[in-house]
C-alpha cells in the first residue's frame, strides 16, 4: 500500500466495526496509529504505556473495556515487540480483534514468531527512516486470513476485485513499483542490519554511564531491532543542545502526545501522566548500521562527559 497510515486504516475499514466503535490503542505513539481510527469513524480509546518499555501497559486494557469495544491495537514502539501474551488473553475474553502496528518492528521476534504475524492483522511503514525503508513512502499489511487480505487488496485498488467492478467504497493505495524494487534488494539484508542494531545498542546500554540517563529497558534482545534508541533525562533541552553543539545530531520521538494535539481538542483537559513524562524526557540518540565504530564511541563519550 502507499504508506503506513494507509495500512492501518485498510485493516480497520475491512473490518466493518459498526460505526463508532471503540478500539484500544496506546496513549504513547505517534499520531497516525489514533488516525486510523478515527478516520474510520471509530473512537480511540486511549491507555497509558509502560514507563520501562514505552510499550502499551496490558494490565491496563481490561478496566478501559466497553460494550463498545472491538478491538486492541497495539504499536511495537521504537523497535520492540509488545509483550503480547496477555493482550491475547484478554482479546479473548472479550472477543476482540488483534491489530498490529509494526510501522518501527521490521524483523522483531517475538516467541519465534515475527511481528506483523502475532495478531489478526498488521500494518507496516516503509518510509525512508524505517528499518527496512524505501526511497520515498510506502507500506503494506500482514494477515493470514485470506478473506481479509482479498477485500483489503479490494479496499486499496478502488474497492475492486476485478477491472471495472467495484463492491466496496475504496481507495487509491499502492505501492510504486520502483519502491517494491528497493525493497526487494534491502530486504535479504534485514536482519544482518538488526543485529547490527543490536550490537550498537548493546554498547551504548555497557558504556553510558551518565546517572542524569535513564537507559532503554529490553524484555528480550530478540524482540528488539531498535529502529529508534530512546533514552530519558530530565535536562533533555540541556543534553539535546548539547551533543548538536559536538557534532551529534538527535531527535525527539515524539515532543507531544496525541491527547495534546489540536487535531484531538476533545482530550485536551484530559490527562495522560506516563506518556507525558515520556514526552517531556525522551531524546533518541543516533542508531544505524552505517555507524562507525568510532562515531558511535564518540557518542558514549560526549553523553558521559554531559
Amino acid at each position: 500500500v502507499a504508506n503506513g497510515l494507509d495500512a492501518l486504516t485498510l485493516i480497520v475499514k475491512a473490518f466493518d466495526f459498526e460505526e463508532g466503535s471503540e478500539i484500544i490503542v496506546p496513549a504513547n505513539t505517534y499520531i497516525a496509529t489514533i488516525l486510523s481510527i478515527s478516520q474510520n469513524g471509530h473512537t480511540p480509546v486511549l491507555v497509558e504505556p509502560d514507563i520501562n518499555t514505552y510499550n502499551i501497559n496490558p494490565d491496563l486494557i481490561e478496566e478501559k473495556i466497553t460494550k463498545k469495544t472491538r478491538a486492541i491495537m497495539v504499536v511495537h514502539l521504537y523497535g520492540q515487540a509488545v509483550q503480547m501474551e496477555k493482550i491475547f488473553k484478554i482479546a479473548k475474553k472479550y472477543n476482540l480483534k488483534v491489530i498490529e502496528d509494526a510501522a518501527q518492528s521490521h524483523g522483531s521476534i517475538y516467541k519465534n514468531k515475527r511481528t506483523g504475524n502475532l495478531g489478526d492483522a498488521a500494518g507496516f511503514s516503509f518510509y525512508p527512516g524505517k528499518n527496512l525503508g524505501c526511497m520515498g513512502d510506502g507500506g503494506c499489511v500482514t494477515t493470514n486470513n485470506d478473506e481479509l487480505a482479498e477485500k483489503i487488496r479490494a479496499i486499496a485498488n478502488y474497492g475492486s476485485d476485478r477491472k471495472y467492478h467495484h463492491i466496496y467504497k475504496g481507495f487509491n493505495s499502492s505501492l510504486d513499483e520502483i519502491q517494491a524494487a528497493i525493497l526487494d534488494v534491502k530486504l535479504p539484508y534485514l536482519d544482518k542490519d538488526n543485529q547490527r542494531r543490536r550490537e550498537i545498542a548493546k554498547y551504548y546500554r555497557g558504556n553510558i554511564t551518565n546517572t542524569k540517563i535513564i537507559l532503554p529497558q529490553v524484555n528480550d534482545e530478540k524482540s528488539h531491532v531498535w529502529h529508534i534508541f530512546a533514552i530519558r533525562t530530565k535536562n533533555r533541552d540541556k543534553l539535546q543542545n548539547y551533543l548538536e553543539r559536538n557534532g551529534i545530531q538527535t531527535n525527539i520521538h515524539y515532543p507531544t502526545p496525541p491527547h495534546k494535539q489540536g487535531a484531538y481538542k476533545e482530550w485536551e483537559n484530559q490527562s495522560y501522566s506516563v506518556s507525558e513524562e515520556i514526552h517531556k524526557t525522551i531524546l533518541s540518540l543516533p542508531i544505524s548500521p552505517v555507524l562507525r565504530e568510532e562515531e558511535i564511541k564518540k557518542v558514549v563519550e560526549v553523553v558521559n562527559d554531559f
